[in-house]
């Protein structure tokens, strides 16, 4: 496993980190999820990353039990603070009130004393942004968070945040969650040049697009059995990656992945890893043996003439 800077900071995260989204009741039964997390520990990865609104704090609990046997300075654990966790005026949002509770309810549900990365899940337009700051700051000297980060915020909204902490001496912003994989690449433009300019890494989430950029699904044939494309629910978040187009060029791109001796999955992830103010990518899992391959993404180096050709795939 490699490791990489977050943004301009001196802490170091693993290439490939494991998301908890897919952790639920059902998973933690059988101590699957618990054996998910073992089996990234093991590889390498020190990257953890999870939400209050995941379940509905059940994936916090199960991850911080997942890694309560291991030593807290090995591993590098972030959760997100934003969506709603009650039905009151105050139980959503980036208020101070909101923040600073939901902070010590992370800690409680996760078992630990401090969280390494805390992240604004999403943008609040209702709280002033100063408000916002200053309470991650504040988080950051009571010790409770060690790096403070956001997730899906634009190029705009990350602008305005390193100017205003910057004019408060504030602690800055050290990384963004963005959506990022082969066919959603909204974030080159203008994110990934702000975040290079102001040391803002990135820790990119469904970098697989939801596992079709794993090519377990053919163009022409029906979804597997089994697949979270099969299941009708998950299936109508699944959007545009699902369409014909789009399998068609997972079919393409097998070629460059056979060629390179790897499989489509770790091609699509070291394809994100090109790109140096990436910091991690962040992988679900709902078996052990699914990180077993995609942590061999890490180290591999594409030429030149591969990534053309995935360009010239992509943009067909």
């Amino acid at each position: 496993m490699k490791y990489r800077r977050l943004g301009k900071t001196g802490l170091k995260v693993s290439e490939i980190g494991l998301g908890s989204w897919l952790i639920d009741e059902r998973t933690s039964e059988g101590n699957n999820a618990e054996a998910i997390v073992d089996r990234a520990y093991e590889l390498g990865i020190n990257f953890f990353d999870s939400a209050n609104s995941y379940s509905k704090g059940t994936a916090e609990v199960v991850l911080g039990k997942a890694l309560n046997k291991y030593p807290r300075h090995s591993y590098v654990l972030a959760t997100k603070v934003f969506l709603p966790m009650g039905g009151g005026p105050n139980d959503k949002g980036l208020s101070r009130k909101h923040i600073m509770e939901q902070c010590d309810a992370s800690l409680k549900r996760l078992g630990v004393e401090y969280i390494d990365l805390y992240q604004c899940h999403r943008y609040d337009p209702e709280t002033p942004l100063e408000e916002t700051l200053r309470a991650l700051d504040d988080l950051v000297s009571q010790g409770k968070i060690l790096y403070a980060g956001v997730s899906e915020w634009s190029a705009d909204q990350l602008y305005d945040a390193v100017c205003l902490s910057k004019k408060l001496n504030l602690h800055q912003i050290a990384s963004n969650q963005p959506y990022y994989n082969m066919f959603h690449r909204n974030i080159e433009k203008e994110i990934i040049p702000l975040s290079e300019q102001k040391g803002i890494g990135q820790v990119v989430y469904s970098p697989l697009a939801q596992g079709v950029l794993t090519g377990k699904y053919k163009p022409g044939t029906a979804f597997p059995k089994g697949s979270r494309a099969s299941n009708q629910k998950a299936n109508m978040y699944m959007g545009y990656v699902l369409k014909e187009k789009q399998l068609q060029k997972v079919e393409k791109l097998k070629g460059i992945a056979e060629r390179n001796e790897i499989s489509v999955a770790q091609l699509a992830l070291a394809w994100i890893l090109r790109l140096q103010n990436i910091s991690s990518c962040i992988i679900g899992a709902s078996r052990a043996d699914q990180v077993n391959e995609n942590v061999k993404a890490s180290g591999v180096k594409l030429c030149t003439e591969d990534l053309q050709e995935i360009k010239l795939i992509l943009d067909y």
